[in-house]
């Protein structure tokens, strides 16, 4: 067949659409004008023209040929034919064609039977700020329901075996058939016999009574990285429930909660600590003892420190839990202490050391003066 109409116009494209808009408009026309699903007297010539248009712009070098010489210059390479076959197949055969390698399952296609999954557990775990920094290893207990050591998971007594589903055939689902509009549309069902998977017990285990499974109690050993924070949640795969007759374990995820410390606040790996100095200290300079996650450690503030000064000590602080063998920096932020109360004599010297530097204070109030009057 030769159509008198572009391929583009047939096609509803323009000359310079993409292979997805050229699939994405075949398909819907497709679906529009498929004999199966429509009964119009032209729908079988009208689906063919439009399979033709669409077998040669989905291909390259055919698309390429047409673009410079059209029709004509196909010769063998014609759109002519139908990528169902003979009679271009069935609106099923069509919807499956788009559905293939998509990662889902078309209507009609065989699936299998589903294994069930375990259940993902959490587990929450308390560590000290210290522990967080530098990382440890903790065991943990808890209760689960693990696979049966008396029929290793199967469900089955010892010494027999599941056997197939007489229902579904193993294949762990059934399907019926029904007429409709459109055609045929298959249901496809979990089978009620064997809830899906495909196998029934026929000799259950005794202690598990054919789940596979048995409660029981649990000890690991967690490995927790250096520098987690709050709220990290550390994934152990397959260490959860057992799923029931055989099927994949859970997995189980361990939430980490840090202690927070008396003296350092931390933010990411960043390390910070309020160091309190009196005027004096900030004057004249001092020595003085710090925490750090490495212990207390002797600090030098200089004379003339100003109020909110920051000191910073680089790789001080929490390690990086993505790049090994770095960390972040301890802050030091300096606050001074104006004291609100005055001896006689600390207000004399203060006095004193604003008259040396020109400043202007306020007298004494009278409180102050009866205060000093009856020292």
């Amino acid at each position: 067949m030769v159509t008198e109409r572009s391929y583009y116009e047939v096609l509803g494209v323009e000359r310079n659409a993409s292979d997805a808009d050229i699939k994405r408009a075949f398909r819907k026309l497709a679906q529009q004008w498929h004999p199966d699903v429509n009964a119009d007297a032209e729908a079988v010539g009208r689906f063919k023209e439009i399979n033709e248009a669409y077998q040669v712009l989905s291909d390259p070098k055919r698309r390429q040929i047409y673009d410079v010489v059209g029709t004509a210059g196909l010769g063998d390479l014609g759109g002519a034919g139908s990528p169902f076959g003979e009679g271009f197949g069935g609106f099923g055969d069509l919807f499956d064609a788009f559905f293939a390698g998509m990662g889902g399952n078309a209507p009609g296609s065989r699936r299998g039977a589903r294994r069930q999954a375990g259940a993902d557990l959490r587990y929450d775990l308390r560590v000290s700020f210290d522990e967080a920094v530098r990382g440890i290893e903790k065991e943990i207990e808890f209760d689960l329901l693990d696979k049966c050591g008396t029929c290793a998971g199967t469900g089955a007594a010892p010494g027999s075996i599941p056997s197939v589903c007489t229902a579904c055939g193993g294949r762990g689902e059934v399907r019926s058939v029904r007429q409709t509009l459109l055609g045929q549309m298959v249901n496809v069902t979990a089978c009620t016999r064997c809830n899906g998977e495909g196998r029934v017990i026929d000799s259950p285990c005794r202690d598990c009574k054919g789940d596979g499974r048995v409660q029981q109690h649990k000890k690991l050993r967690v490995s927790i990285p250096a520098g987690i924070d709050e709220g990290h949640q550390i994934r152990l795969s397959g260490e959860g429930e057992a799923a029931p007759r055989g099927g994949p374990a859970g997995n189980l995820y361990v939430a980490v909660h840090v202690i927070p410390h008396l003296a350092l606040r931390r933010d990411g790996t960043e390390v910070y600590y309020d160091l309190q100095l009196s005027i004096a200290q900030a004057a004249l300079g001092t020595r003085t003892r710090i925490p750090t996650i490495e212990g207390e450690e002797e600090l030098e503030i200089r004379p003339g420190t100003q109020p909110a000064t920051e000191i910073r000590l680089r790789s001080r602080g929490v390690p990086h839990l993505r790049r090994p063998g770095t960390r972040g920096d301890l802050h030091v932020l300096i606050h001074v202490n104006v004291p609100t109360k005055l001896s006689k004599r600390q207000r004399q010297l203060l006095e004193e050391l604003a008259a040396e530097t020109g400043e202007v204070v306020l007298p004494a109030g009278f409180l102050d003066r009866v205060k000093d009057a009856l020292d």
